[in-house]
């Protein structure tokens, strides 16, 4: 992808399932990573043994938000990948507000918040891009995720409203909203929910970690310099029913 090599890239969620292929793609690419994550991983060290910089940190937090806005101010930031999320499935009926608020905390206030303080540093220099992990959930609500839902659906807003506001500043903001993908999340979900999606997807499959990685990667090149505010769908084209 044109215009990645040296950009200094941060990706919060990076150590497993999408965050870890999208770090293996930027790196490919001769990017710098920042890769941000509560759990860490020795691996990281051996499939990166160069241009990678490890940030333990809860991201929903004020102390992980301050290890972030400290390497930015340090080190740079070009590309803000806001990949952490997390979900904590329960009916209407039975979900409880410590479940509403562990969702609404990662998958929502930390990409507000990530994405204000990125815009900070993005602003002074004159460019950058953001990155946001949506759903295509958030197009047609799921059962049992409320709270996640609500998340996704929001930071397709949050999207589309940083876009008009920092556009003029060169920043350009977008989102990627997988369909179900083959990650350690979806995992844990039914084989028969898993085997009824497949068969949704007109693509007759699920998706790869990678394949939202290629998305994230080509959103951040120069190849998308006139590309922002969108969300883009990489889900085998279950979005359409």
């Amino acid at each position: 992808m044109k215009g990645l090599n040296n950009k200094i890239v941060m990706i919060t969620g990076a150590t497993a399932g999408i965050g870890r292929a999208t770090a293996t793609r930027f790196y490919q690419e001769g990017a710098r990573l920042c890769l941000v994550d509560i759990n860490p991983d020795p691996s990281l060290n051996e499939a990166f043994p160069e241009r990678m910089d490890f940030i333990q940190a809860d991201v929903s937090g004020a102390e992980g938000l301050a290890r972030c806005a400290a390497y930015a101010a340090e080190v740079g930031l070009d590309v803000l990948i806001n990949n952490a999320g997390i979900t904590r499935d329960a009916s209407i009926a039975k979900m409880t507000m410590e479940q509403w608020d562990a969702v609404i905390n990662v998958n929502l206030t930390a990409v507000f918040r990530l994405s204000q303080m990125a815009a900070a540093h993005m602003k002074a220099q004159g460019s950058g891009v953001i990155l946001n992990a949506a759903s295509v959930v958030a197009h047609y609500g799921n059962f049992g995720q409320a709270n996640y839902v609500a998340t996704k659906a929001g930071v397709i807003g949050l999207t589309k409203t940083l876009a008009k506001e920092l556009g003029k500043y060169s920043i350009r903001v977008n989102a990627v909203a997988p369909g179900f993908i083959k990650t350690e999340m979806v995992a844990k979900m039914p084989e028969k929910v898993l085997a009824v999606m497949e068969e949704k997807a007109p693509l007759r499959r699920l998706g790869r970690p990678d394949e939202i990685a290629a998305a994230y990667a080509f959103l951040a090149s120069d190849d998308a310099a006139f590309i922002s505010g969108t969300t883009l769908n990489v889900d085998g084209g279950i979005i359409l029913g």
